[in-house]
Parts: structure tokens; sequence; C-alpha cells
């Protein structure tokens, strides 16, 4: 049994569920009697008994070993459904797209978006927001040249910090994540912060606290169980920085709005506020600040952490395996020798674009992806799911599928080429998600990766700080799964 701290929270939760328990009706509902299988729950805690809470998809996998691709769990008192195996994910999210397509309405993300944003937005809201932001990203020119020069301007600025450090041992966290942000904000603000602002780095490091801290096991016991919110603990640190990010987007936008010219627009934050101004007599427009604050936010959080993330994971396991940095810079050489990288070069470069792949797909960023959420009843499997009942995509077991990999717990970069050395694409292949809430800025990523992590191969070779001997590629807890703190060698190559 795990039975991780808090130990108060979830005693207390049991006190007073065993109070209210008999204020309940406890009697089986007849829409759960073709439910999917699972675990028996225990009352009051549901399955929340035999969760590792610190790392709650290491579970799930293992459920899955024993119950099969789709199967059910309890938490508290509410039920999941859990989609697992590739077959299973690509049927649900894509073929039964409108069906598993809402988001679940999850007790701490009520409290801090209120249904606002795009990432765990509901309904109408999610598709006008969603939509509007999409046309915006294209206007600015996502995935064009324009936004390619961004990024290849902000990878320049990575590589004097790199450089800096003369192939001393460095933290590499900050400036990761620094670099990426700085693509979203010339997006949505219109410029860029240097690398010392004190006031984006503290926006940087509460976003980076805030999903370290989504992963304690006081929020999992909260979205269980909400009226222990009066508790001290992570998850109320997690609403207190929500605020403070909120604060900070305010006090830039409301700048921006003093500035605004309709026939210029610079920024998404311009194009929002056109918009604004064009419904101001609709009582019913959804494009008002508490809107603005959230979309802001969730570009902020997706458009930085993933990346970053994906790259810093990338350094590690070039340090971990030499042999294949070693072969991605001699592609390098061959394919471009000392000239800038495009993203267009990706095509003739297998190896470096297999490798890529590859680090996404180990390094499991996002195991049980975003929530889901039945937006009307459905039989599936042969199952019947209510409407609104919460869906967890178990993506962890399609990135590691041994029907579509051939070494899914390992790092191996053939999982993406052919026998002739040519790049395959693998449908399994998923870490943006799939369906009606794929990653809206999936094309900017690629992107982002492969130009950055290319730039980063063709000017230095990552090595172990002195008198280390071996890479730690256990991940660290979290809401995403960022590699345990660690130094890296940046050492410039002739």
């Amino acid at each position: 049994m795990y039975f991780p701290d808090p130990v108060v929270a979830l005693l207390l939760c049991v006190l007073t569920l065993v109070f209210l328990i008999h204020l309940i009706n406890g009697r089986k509902s007849d829409k759960y009697s073709n439910f999917p299988p699972g675990p028996r729950p225990l009352p009051v805690i549901g399955n929340l008994h035999i969760f590792n809470l610190r790392r709650p998809y290491l579970t799930l996998l293992e459920l899955y070993k024993e119950y099969g691709p789709i199967y059910s769990v309890q938490m508290g008192r509410k039920k999941y459904v859990v989609l697992a195996g590739y077959k299973t994910v690509k049927d649900a999210l894509v073929n039964n797209a409108e069906e598993f397509g809402e988001r679940e309405r999850i007790p701490i993300f009520q409290k801090s978006d209120k249904g606002h944003g795009i990432i765990l937005s509901h309904g109408e809201n999610w598709k006008v927001m969603r939509r509007f932001t999409i046309a915006t990203l294209r206007d600015l020119g996502m995935g064009k040249s324009t936004v390619e020069d961004k990024i290849i301007e902000e990878c320049g600025y990575l590589i004097q910090h790199f450089e800096s450090y003369k192939g001393q041992p460095f933290d590499n966290m900050t400036i990761m994540n620094v670099s990426i942000a700085n693509i979203i904000v010339a997006i949505v603000l219109g410029h860029r912060f240097e690398h010392d602002d004190p006031t984006f780095l503290r926006l940087l490091s509460l976003i980076n606290e805030g999903l370290r801290l989504l992963a304690k096991p006081i929020v999992l016991l909260y979205n269980a169980f909400p009226f222990i919110g009066f508790l001290p603990g992570a998850h109320r640190k997690v609403l207190r920085n929500t605020e403070e990010i909120d604060a900070f987007v305010t006090g830039t936008f409301v700048k921006y709005l003093q500035q605004l010219d309709a026939n210029d627009q610079r920024s998404l934050i311009d194009a929002f506020f056109v918009k604004q101004k064009e419904e101001k007599s609709n009582p019913n427009t959804y494009f008002h600040d508490k809107n603005l604050r959230c979309v802001v936010r969730n570009l902020f959080v997706a458009g930085m952490e993933t990346t970053s993330t994906s790259l810093r994971w990338g350094m590690l396991l070039m340090m971990k395996y030499p042999d294949i940095q070693r072969k991605v810079q001699e592609e390098i050489e061959r394919v471009l020798g000392s000239a800038q990288v495009r993203y267009e070069h990706r095509m003739n470069m297998p190896y470096t674009n297999a490798v890529i792949h590859e680090i996404q797909r180990f390094a499991n960023i996002l195991p049980m992806n975003l929530p889901h959420e039945t937006a009307t009843d459905v039989t599936f499997k042969g199952y019947f799911i209510p409407k609104g009942t919460a869906v967890t995509v178990l993506l962890a077991s399609v990135l590691q599928d041994e029907a579509h990999f051939e070494k899914p717990k390992e790092f191996y970069p053939q999982h993406f080429l052919d026998s002739e050395g040519k790049f395959v694409k693998n449908e399994a292949f998923i870490p943006f998600s799939a369906g009606r809430r794929i990653c809206a800025g999936e094309n900017l990523a690629r992107m982002e990766l492969f130009i950055f992590f290319t730039s980063l191969l063709q000017k230095f070779t990552f090595r172990l700080p002195p008198g280390v001997t071996d890479v730690d590629v256990t991940p660290a807890e979290g809401f995403t799964l960022m590699p345990m703190p660690h130094q890296i060698c940046a050492v410039a190559r002739s």
C-alpha cells in the first residue's frame, strides 16, 4: 500500500466523509452497470490506497497490464475511465473525437481558470478561444519564416550564454526556459525580455514551481475531496502563484492597451483587444479580460514547458549516449557545415530528425496527457460510458507501445529509421496528443526543437561534469516529467 504525506489530510477526508456517507445515497446507478472493469474501490477513498500519489502514471501502467486497454479507477467518489495503448487511444480521440473531446472539470483548475482560456476550458468558450488563437498565431507567422527568424535569433542568444561558461559545468534549466519563453513572448507581447530581467525570471519561476506543485499528493487529494481546501499545502500555493502570474499579465496588457493601433497588430494581445472593441456591445462576448489573462497564461505554460524540457532531455541523453551525439554531429557537418540551421534542413537530416523524435518519445513528458471528459453518453469497446465521465488518456502507454516501438523502454533512434537509414513516421508517436484537443502549438514546437537542438549540436559537444560517471534518466516528480537537477558541460567545437 502506498500511503504518502500528508497523512493528516487523508485522515481528515476519511473521518469527515465517513460521517457524511450515511447522508449520501450509496446505491449504484444502473448507468454504471456496463462500465469498464477495474480494481475494487473502498468506501469513501475509492482506489486511492493503491496509488503512487507522487507518480500516479506508474500505477496506471501497472493496472493496464492487469485490466487491458480500457479500465476504470475511482478517486474518492469520482470514477475515471483510463484509455491505454495506441489503438484504443486513437479510436477514442480520433474516431470518436466528439464523444471524448471535452475537458475534465478539475477542482484546482476550476478554481484558478474558472472555465476560461484554451487548455482547460469547455464548450463554446473553448471553440472561440482556440479558433481565435490558432488564426492569430498563423497571422503572426507561426510555421512561417517570420517566426523561424525569431527562433534563430533567440537560439543565437542561447549559444552566447552557453559559450560564456567556457566548457565549465552549469545548470541549463533557467536559461532554456527563458529562451523558449521569449519566442512565445515575441508572439504574444510583440517583444522579448533580456535573459536577466528579474520580472521575467520571476514569472518563469512561478510557472516551474506550479508544475512541480501540481504533482504533490495534497493536490491530488484536494481534487478528490475539494472541501479540504482550507488546509495548508501545495494546492493553495498553486492558486497564489496563478494569481501572481495573472497580475503580471494584467500589468503588461494594460500598458499595451494604451499603445494599441488597430491597423498595426504586432502581437496576439493587440489582436485580442481589436476583437474586444469590435464586440464591445455584445453582452455574451468571449473577448473579455478574464479570457485574455487565461489565454496568455496557457500559452506561456504550454509554449515554454514542454519544448524547453524536451531540449534539456536532449542534452542529457546526448551526454549519456556520446556515440549517438557523434553521429548527429557527423550528419550536421555533412549536410550543413557551418551554415545557419533552418527548419527545411530536417528533410536532408534523417538521423538528426529521428533522434529528436526519439527524445520526445523517451522523455514521455506528459505521461497522462491532459484530462479528458465524455461530451455525451458513448458506447465504446462494448462498454457504456456516461456523459461527463472523466477520462485519462495514458499517453505513456502509447509512446511505449510494444506493437509500435521495438525497444520501448530504451533510447533507440532506430524507432524512426528504416533499414536504409531514411526517416520514417511512426503512427504511435503522438506526444502532442490527437483529435480535437491536439496541441495548438505543435508546428511551432517542432520548429523550435529542430532548430535549437541542431544548432546546439553544431556548436557544442555536451559532456558530463568532471567526476560524474553516469547520467540519471529517472524523471523528477512533477505534472510534467522533467530531468532530475543536473549540470552539463557545453564544450565548443572547433
